[in-house]
């Protein structure tokens, strides 16, 4: 039988050497908070049963908001948080104990905050590696020579790096002997450790290592975030989506194109709103990130979506583009139709999108056109809009 596995992840600290107000897991990167590019891939592994994060006491609307900004489905898959205490040391007990309180036996992870490029590679090598040690940990090669120095700066020694490696986070363990190796060095009064692979150490269990990933960069200086930024810009890459929805008019007053209600002689035929601006935008997005369509997340036959406003699907949308560390470039809509008429509404179909998406107005373009009386549109039973997302996503790994 697989164990179950627990993802502990570790945003109690308050990222003082980082500069700025906020804890460096609440800063912006690439537009997104820190924690929610690092909960991403942990929350993506469906081997992955809980995942549990450890925050300062006091940051609980910081982390609320966050959180907030991860779709729905992804926060449907968090534990809710618990307080961590004045060390990181503390702050990883406080999860773990949480984690015992709710019957939880299997292995466990832990991972910091403040690395938001752990690869889903690296937390498939963790999670192999830790099935079969109580304590495994990512490691690197180390490649600079090593001295270690006296009190003035005086090199006392040269170590061999031959036998010096680095370590990383995730690190796996099996959650029992962790935990009974926590307990045992906070009544021991034993502190400092860096971590939690040095307390297994103290606890008498040895630790394999597995390869780690020189990409996991940890967040600690002013100048560590610059740098993260000049990444991401570097490794995103566009990508294109189309998307294209029809509704046929039926009885009503009234019909929505773009989030904007537009009077007209007619409604439309839809299980949600029939906005079929908002639905060919949503196929857009969702196509440009090979994520199916607005009918595999929506679908018609779910009685929760009927006369659903569309602007929750678009959100959506633009939601799961953030969700994998990418952004919206660009978002185009065309409507055909004989009425109504789209001019006077356009601005406001603009703004409404780019309020939905979270993009600037100049991000957005709309446009409208007849079809010369040719076919159904032109014989006024219905509209259509065709749209075209231009995205930038990660490059794969």
């Amino acid at each position: 039988m697989t164990s179950a596995v627990a993802a502990l992840i570790v945003a109690a600290g308050r990222g003082l050497r980082a500069g700025a107000d906020a804890p460096k897991q609440y800063r912006r990167l690439g537009g997104m908070p820190v924690l929610c590019r690092t909960l991403a891939p942990f929350l993506a592994e469906r081997r992955i049963d809980i995942v549990l994060v450890v925050i300062g006491v006091g940051d609980r609307p910081r982390y609320d908001d966050a959180i907030g900004q991860l779709p729905e489905s992804a926060q449907t898959r968090l534990a809710p948080a618990v307080n961590g205490g004045e060390t990181r040391q503390d702050s990883v007990r406080a999860g773990l104990e949480a984690l015992a309180a709710s019957g939880f036996a299997g292995n466990v992870l832990v991972h910091d905050a403040a690395r938001p490029f752990v690869s889903a590679a690296l937390i498939e090598r963790a999670l192999e590696t830790g099935a079969h040690h109580a304590a495994a940990v990512p490691a690197l090669t180390v490649t600079d020579t090593i001295k270690r120095v006296d009190p003035a700066g005086l090199i006392e020694e040269t170590l061999p790096r031959e036998q010096l490696v680095s370590v990383q986070t995730p690190q796996a363990f099996a959650f029992q002997p962790l935990l009974a190796a926590h307990r045992a060095a906070h009544g021991a009064g034993a502190s400092g450790f860096t971590d939690d692979s040095a307390i297994m150490e103290w606890a008498g269990h040895r630790v394999a290592t597995f390869a780690g990933d020189p990409m996991n960069q940890k967040l600690t200086h002013p100048g560590d975030f610059a740098l993260a930024e000049q990444r991401i810009a570097r490794s995103l890459v566009t990508r294109t989506g189309t998307g294209y929805d029809v509704h046929a008019f039926a009885d009503g007053d009234h019909v929505w194109l773009g989030g904007v209600r537009i009077p007209h002689s007619r409604g439309v035929t839809a299980h949600s709103d029939g906005d079929v601006g908002l639905h060919a935008l949503t196929d857009a997005v969702l196509g440009a990130l090979a994520d199916g369509d607005i009918g595999s997340h929506f679908p018609p036959s779910d009685p929760r979506w009927r006369g659903a406003s569309s602007d929750r699907f678009l959100a959506f949308a633009a939601e799961r583009v953030r969700q994998r560390g990418g952004r919206i470039d660009h978002l185009d809509l065309t409507i055909v139709c004989e009425g109504p008429k789209v001019g006077p509404h356009r601005d406001a179909i603009r703004a409404q999108i780019a309020e939905i998406a979270g993009l600037r107005l100049d991000q957005v373009g709309v446009k409208a056109t007849t079809s010369e009386r040719l076919g159904f549109t032109g014989r006024g039973e219905g509209l259509a809009a065709l749209a075209t997302a231009t995205i930038r996503l990660p490059e794969p790994e």
